[in-house]
């Protein structure tokens, strides 16, 4: 009995019909193999499917054959049976491919040796056969034609030595590199030769052009001029043959051939087998109107929102055909709906969770098990489960049909990341000069999405002490539960005075469930405070500005008892370096009053935030920023710590300007800030290049209110996302001061 697996079905059906005539069932006494040379017989029968004991299965010993065969290993492989007592012995004889004793290279310089072993995976002591020989030399010709070389000589000689090995010697004659003279169209009725050239990446050889013909580039060029002649209209455009003529020893003539064929206006659509749609609702995605010339590129676009739009509904397995009718120069066009069942999700599994427990990302999920299945919402959720910042980009996604209705299983995996940093560093700002940090923190503490950390921010003007913790999730629920305690000196040198803070603070947020992506939280704060001012004559000579700061000077310690309001809607879609959503927060602070303490006054501010993708990475990003305090009940004015100062980097930062610079001196009751950038990613968000514009004033009246009087200032910078934060450089020039400035920040103005 003899079976040869030669990818032939015919000795396949014989080989199954020799085993049924003579022993189908019965049971195998022994498999002996035969033949082998660098490869231990054990090896063999490891990678069969039969096993002495078991009942002879023709599929069995097909799946045998096939799993030798892609060991890589055999020229050929016999399967022999001989009766045995009440069976059979199965006798594989098997013929060994010879292995590579050495590799020697001729010839190559365009291509490197190291490239050719990694096309054929070549290596001393692998197995060498016919067929890795014939894609060898097909790789090796495609990449060369790739190149440019497409005239090259490519040989590989065999040489059989000792103990069934081969020596092999590769060579080749690269040839010269085709240079283009001239590209030719035949057929072009509609457009000159320059107007499609332009739209090519191969040119003819000029004055900065080397000319150079790369087959890759060609290819894309192939397509390229297709889908524009289908954006005029041509829909029936056939881009080929092309020919290389040889004009003189190192130049070419390309000649394309052309089939245009007609041009075709747009006239209707025509739908059919929509339920769960109405015409009138999928027509909405279609914009071209009668008589408009046939843009192919603009309706197959829109041909993709009706499967996105049927595929958000959970109409997973939804066929939508567009057929072309052509009458005349008029294109109709017939769209197919078969909506086919409706997914519904059954399970969601996650994976790759190793140091963050599977409900913090449940939780951030906005479909669940019975939902029908919504693309928008899955990115969301992936979008969510990013944002936490424990994982990496690359969240993967996936979905099993486990049953006849369509239902599936929803697979998310995810890479952990480290939360946990414990960082020092030294910077520069304008104000401070020289400052620096040392600080420990963990963003996901035990696994449960707490935060946690200790800080000492230290500078020529600065010492801060901070413990924070929140948890989100206070007991398992949406509401946040966030607490801090401080101790900051602060000297102001540009106002004369230092001011020393030590307090504490606790807040309650919970989302508000109608109102998507919006939370509201509420806060108390408790603490003291010491001015002291530095240069007393400099103080007196503007006693009028700072009147509030020479007396809070002669009273010591004073106290302040506040309770605060924050409504923030965030629609981001990446908070590290968002592409689309807004960003909106409303702070309200309610000092001193019923809540007693040393301060009264009212805090309002207002700040939006825009992102939009502008052109292809380009993200446009804008902010407007409102600001307002005022004294009431007992105070006659707001502590000058509490005012607005413009100018640096910041939440209140205009580039281009040293910090808190801008201003009413004694700080303004008033601010209005305007800032845009533009960021371009240079290494997905981890590294990010930007230009901006800032503008803004602070003032105490609504009379010096001026928006042609605004600060501005102009320049770029780069943001770099470590593992310490966000760090960025900006090197800004102001309009006003006629001055440059850089700053250097962590964290960021958007």
């Amino acid at each position: 009995m003899l079976y040869r697996f030669k990818h032939n079905l015919l000795i396949i059906a014989l080989l199954v019909l020799s085993f049924s005539l003579w022993g189908i069932g019965e049971t195998i006494y022994e498999i002996r193999v035969e033949g082998t040379q660098n490869i231990a017989p054990e090896l063999v029968t490891s990678a069969m499917s039969l096993r002495v004991g078991d009942a002879l299965d023709p599929e069995d010993v097909s799946r045998s054959i096939r799993n030798l065969y892609r060991m890589g290993v055999f020229a050929d492989i016999q399967i022999h049976s001989e009766p045995y007592r009440n069976g059979i012995n199965l006798i594989v004889q098997v013929a060994e491919n010879p292995a590579v004793s050495s590799i020697s290279y001729q010839g190559f310089k365009v291509v490197k040796k190291e490239k050719v072993e990694e096309l054929g995976n070549l290596r001393v002591g692998s197995y060498w056969s016919g067929n890795q020989k014939a894609q060898l030399l097909q790789k090796l010709k495609a990449e060369y034609a790739g190149k440019g070389y497409g005239s090259a000589q490519i040989e590989i000689v065999e040489q059989e030595v000792q103990n069934h090995q081969v020596a092999l010697t590769i060579r080749v004659d690269e040839g010269s590199r085709i240079v283009l003279k001239q590209i030719t169209f035949l057929g072009n009725d509609n457009y000159e030769d320059k107007e499609l050239i332009r739209r090519m990446k191969t040119k003819p050889q000029g004055f900065l052009r080397s000319g150079r013909f790369d087959q890759e580039k060609f290819d894309v060029d192939i397509v390229s001029l297709a889908n524009f002649y289908r954006k005029n209209g041509f829909i029936d455009v056939s881009v080929g043959p092309y020919e290389l003529q040889q004009v003189s020893d190192r130049h070419h003539e390309l000649v394309i051939t052309l089939s245009e064929g007609n041009q075709f206006t747009f006239g209707s659509i025509n739908i059919q087998g929509n339920d769960h749609f109405t015409n009138q609702r999928i027509m909405e995605n279609f914009s071209m109107r009668a008589g408009d010339t046939f843009d192919q590129e603009k309706f197959d676009a829109q041909m993709a929102r009706v499967y996105s739009m049927y595929f958000d509904e959970g109409f997973i397995y939804a066929d939508i055909r567009s057929n072309y009718k052509r009458d005349a120069d008029t294109l109709n066009v017939d769209i197919a709906v078969v909506e086919n069942t409706r997914a519904k999700i059954r399970q969601i599994h996650i994976t790759g969770n190793e140091r963050t427990k599977e409900k913090v990302l449940r939780r951030q999920l906005e479909i669940a098990p019975g939902d029908y299945y919504r693309q928008s919402q899955v990115i969301r959720s992936q979008q969510n489960i990013y944002n936490l910042g424990y994982f990496e980009p690359n969240i993967g996604l996936d979905y099993d049909r486990i049953n006849n209705n369509g239902d599936i299983d929803l697979q998310l995996d995810v890479i952990d990341k480290s939360s946990g940093v414990a960082n020092g560093g030294v910077g520069y700002n304008s104000l401070d000069k020289l400052v620096g940090q040392l600080s420990l923190s963990q963003n996901n503490l035990f696994g449960n999405n707490w935060s946690a950390g200790i800080t000492w921010d230290f500078g020529g003007s600065t010492q801060n002490f901070e413990l924070n913790f929140t948890n989100p999730n206070l007991y398992d629920t949406d509401i946040l539960l966030g607490s801090n305690v401080y101790y900051t000196r602060k000297s102001w040198t540009s106002f004369y005075y230092e001011i020393y803070t030590r307090g504490a603070a606790v807040r309650l947020g919970q989302p508000i469930p109608w109102v998507d992506r919006t939370r509201a939280s509420v806060g108390y704060s408790f603490y003291s405070k010491k001015y002291n001012i530095t240069n007393t004559s400099a103080v007196m000579a503007d006693s009028t500005a700072n009147a509030t700061l020479i007396e809070l000077d002669t009273l010591g310690w004073r106290y302040t008892s506040a309770l605060n309001f924050t409504l923030s809607r965030d629609t981001r879609d990446n908070i590290f370096f968002p592409t689309k959503g807004s960003q909106i927060t409303l702070y309200s602070e309610l000092a001193g009053g019923p809540f007693m303490g040393d301060f009264d006054y009212f805090k309002q501010i207002a700040q939006v935030n825009w992102y939009s993708e502008a052109w292809k990475k380009l993200t446009f990003r804008t902010k407007w920023r409102f600001s307002f305090i005022a004294p009431y009940g007992d105070s006659n004015d707001a502590p000058p710590d509490e005012k607005f100062y413009l100018g640096g980097t910041g939440v209140d930062g205009i580039r281009g300007y040293p910090d808190r610079s801008i201003g009413p001196a004694g700080g303004g009751t008033r601010a209005i800030l305007f800032s845009s950038e533009v960021g371009y990613p240079i290494a997905g968000d981890q590294i990010i290049a930007v230009t901006f514009f800032d503008a803004g004033d602070s003032y105490n009246n609504l009379r010096d209110f001026n928006f042609l009087n605004f600060n501005k200032g102009v320049g770029a910078g780069i943001r770099i996302r470590s593992p310490f934060g966000l760090i960025g450089f900006d090197y800004a020039y102001g309009v006003e001061n006629r001055s440059w400035e850089p700053h250097l920040q962590f964290g960021t103005t958007f």
